[in-house]
């Protein structure tokens, strides 16, 4: 009985063509693809480009099929392997380094006993092409154990049922090599309607199933890491609300704070990064009558950052309810950090206001100057003479007083406001805000025009603005 599969065909010439055509495309679009693969890099630290190396990976493979199989539509079908009990044997080795070897066919024919390989099937299977063809008796020896009743259902319910096979399963190859085979057939009907053969199409998909793998395993590997920063960034934000003062809304003193200071703060999280970075405010009434006010930053992000700024508000608070003056306030506070395990302080300024004569006295450490805004105009303060930038162990940071009116309005920020940590450009942003200030009711409301300003703006680090008005 001649071959359902190999059986001559009518000429179809003059589609090569059509199908060069399609080629050409897939050769074009592979190098594409090849292009972006090699522009992703190698940088097996970062996950992301891991994935995205593994998906242009993927479709290179894929390409590299659709390449073969329009090949071997426009080569036509190979000569297959025949052998019956009478039959001589005819073979025809793969040529090397075909494309035509990643998808091979077979036939077994029920009324003669005839089975029918093409060259490229014995090349996907590890055996040698001088070998006749299995059965499909014999066929399960070449399939992994596991996989055996699989294959043994899907040719059943072929021959019996007339069913389409469509699956895959393993094939252990001579040399110990497992292949990954995808396997689809259908039966041939004699004209008594009952099965005369079987033929299908086999195609070694191994490399395609370990590149689908590896973008599994690589997408995994970056959700895992997103769930972790997520996690890290929900544990960061309950432990400052447990021990550091509310980043959002007003800022409140446990008693109402003095009469006279009217107080306001925000904190706004960075726009490149999903952590919790190291920038706080501060705001604490002390026994003699005395406000602290602090603004400052610490390197880095995350858990560990924010159990440090509890360590430092802690310290700073208790400093200064000591008498502490700013300066030396500063000093030991750099002291404490350079003494201690990562993070370090990038920046601080620290006030003090005294209700009873409204004066304000302040150090910084490599800080913005605190802003003053008064009758619709504002300005920086000076620095102090002599800041010292780098205190050495028991040293003490300049510091400088400012008289204030009722009336005057106090800003302290960190940096972080604008892009690349633009000090001056900030600091003229702000100060346009004066007219604004001026007509404003409360400080929470010249916070709510320093947020509208700057809260919609891409920042690189996050950043936080306390307001203090003198209203007597």
């Amino acid at each position: 009985m001649p071959s359902h599969v190999f059986e001559g065909r009518p000429d179809r010439s003059h589609e090569h063509g059509a199908v060069d055509a399609l080629i050409s495309q897939a050769r074009r679009l592979r190098g594409e693809v090849d292009a972006v693969r090699r522009e992703t890099g190698a940088d097996h630290g970062d996950p992301a480009g891991r994935w995205q190396r593994a998906l242009c990976d993927l479709a290179v493979h894929q390409l590299n099929d659709l390449h073969g199989h329009l090949a071997q539509l426009r080569d036509g079908p190979p000569h297959p392997h025949t052998t019956s009990a009478t039959a001589s044997t005819a073979r025809t080795e793969p040529q090397r380094g075909s494309l035509l070897s990643r998808v091979g066919s077979a036939e077994w024919n029920l009324l003669t006993d005839e089975a029918s390989w093409s060259a490229e099937l014995y090349h996907i299977v590890g055996r040698d092409p001088a070998t006749p063809p299995l059965s499909l008796d014999e066929l399960p020896s070449l399939i992994h154990p596991d996989d055996q009743p699989m294959l043994t259902a899907m040719v059943t319910d072929c021959l019996v049922d007339g069913k389409p096979i469509d699956g895959e399963f393993r094939v252990v190859r001579a040399d110990g090599g497992v292949r990954q085979v995808h396997m689809m057939g259908e039966p041939v009907l004699a004209a008594d309607g009952s099965t005369a053969s079987m033929w299908a199409v086999l195609r070694d998909v191994s490399e395609l199933r370990r590149s689908q793998r590896v973008v599994r395993e690589t997408r995994d590997s970056l959700q895992r890491q997103r769930h972790l920063a997520q996690t890290e960034h929900r544990l960061a934000v309950e432990l400052q609300e447990a021990v550091l003062p509310p980043w959002r809304g007003s800022l409140r003193f446990p008693h109402g704070g003095p009469a006279s200071l009217d107080l306001a703060a925000h904190y706004l999280p960075s726009s490149s990064t999903a952590l919790i970075g190291g920038d706080w405010y501060d705001a604490l009434e002390l026994t003699d009558g005395r406000t602290l006010l602090s603004v400052g930053d610490l390197t880095g992000h995350g858990v560990t950052v924010t159990s440090g700024m509890a360590m430092l508000l802690g310290a700073l608070r208790g400093m200064a309810v000591t008498g502490t003056r700013p300066g030396r306030l500063m000093g030991w506070l750099n002291q404490l950090l350079d003494a201690s395990v990562q993070p370090a302080l990038g920046s601080a300024v620290c006030c003090l206001y005294d209700a009873a004569d409204r004066t304000l006295t302040w150090a910084q450490a490599g800080h913005p100057a605190p802003l003053l805004f008064r009758d619709g105009t504002g300005r920086a303060l000076t620095p102090p003479d002599g800041v010292l930038l780098g205190a050495t162990s028991g040293a003490s940071y300049e510091q400088a007083e400012e008289q204030l009116r009722p009336g005057d309005l106090l800003l302290l920020h960190t940096d972080g406001l604008v892009p690349r940590r633009s000090r001056e450009a900030a600091t003229n942003r702000l100060l346009a805000l004066a007219p604004r200030f001026a007509e404003a009711k409360a400080a929470q409301d010249c916070v709510r025009v320093a947020v509208e300003e700057f809260g919609v703006a891409p920042r690189e680090d996050d950043a936080c603005l306390l307001v203090a008005r003198v209203d007597a």
